[in-house]
């Protein structure tokens, strides 16, 4: 690939980011009042982030019950308050054990 069609490429996509950004900030002055707006606003980092995890986990295993296992780890000590130290350490160990039972 050329450099000046790399180069526009990255113009390019630099100013659709640019803009995906901006837009919003420009286009909306005022506080959102609406409750089901604000709580939908409120959920979208969630919802992209898990979008994005759960997937990776499966992918990250070379077999699927041990990516389950793991998952499930998290969840239980996830929803019972624990850190993410604590959280990522449990769900490593699962995801180790049940390899290792599997070899």
């Amino acid at each position: 690939m050329k450099n000046s069609i790399f180069f526009i490429y990255l113009l390019i996509l630099a100013g659709t980011t640019y803009l995906i950004r901006v837009i919003p900030f420009t286009a909306i002055k005022e506080k959102i009042n609406n409750r089901f707006v604000r709580s939908f606003l409120y959920y979208i980092p969630y919802a992209v982030l898990t979008a994005m995890t759960i997937p990776a986990i499966f992918y990250a295993t070379s077999w699927w019950v041990g990516a389950a296992a793991g998952l499930l780890t998290a969840v239980i000590f996830a929803l019972k308050g624990k850190g993410l130290t604590t959280v990522a350490i449990a769900s490593c160990v699962a995801v180790f054990l049940v390899e290792l039972i599997r070899f």
